[in-house]
């Protein structure tokens, strides 16, 4: 990773990454891949998600960091497509996440369970 890399990367790049995959949408699916992921519909996208989240997991059992690395950043990007396509904010996801901070996982399963 070159500084300049360093430099871009954090947790704000989620944000970056989205606002790119959102303005593809209506783009020509023959130039942009996120385009394409776009026209073929929700389904599509949906199952993209699912074959990077199985690579993902491959890659955490074969024990290797660069590849989990790679697998997980192909898995973010086609989170954000869907995101994006369900017109889903990142900022609405990164709320879920702070109302759960401090509260043990079982706990906030239990709840889920409840309501």
């Amino acid at each position: 990773m070159t500084n300049s890399d360093q430099e871009k990367a954090g947790p704000e790049v989620l944000d970056r990454l989205y606002k790119t995959v959102a303005a593809r949408r209506g783009a020509d699916p023959a130039s942009s891949y996120t385009a394409k992921l776009f026209s073929r519909g929700t389904a599509k996208i949906a199952q993209k998600v699912g074959e990077e989240a199985f690579e993902t997991v491959i890659e955490a059992m074969r024990g290797d960091k660069d590849k989990l690395a790679d697998e997980s950043a192909d898995l973010l990007y086609h989170l954000t497509v869907l995101w994006a396509d369900a017109k889903l904010e990142p900022s609405e996801v990164y709320a879920r996440l702070a109302a759960r901070e401090g509260t043990s996982g079982l706990d906030e399963k239990k709840a889920r369970k409840q309501g």
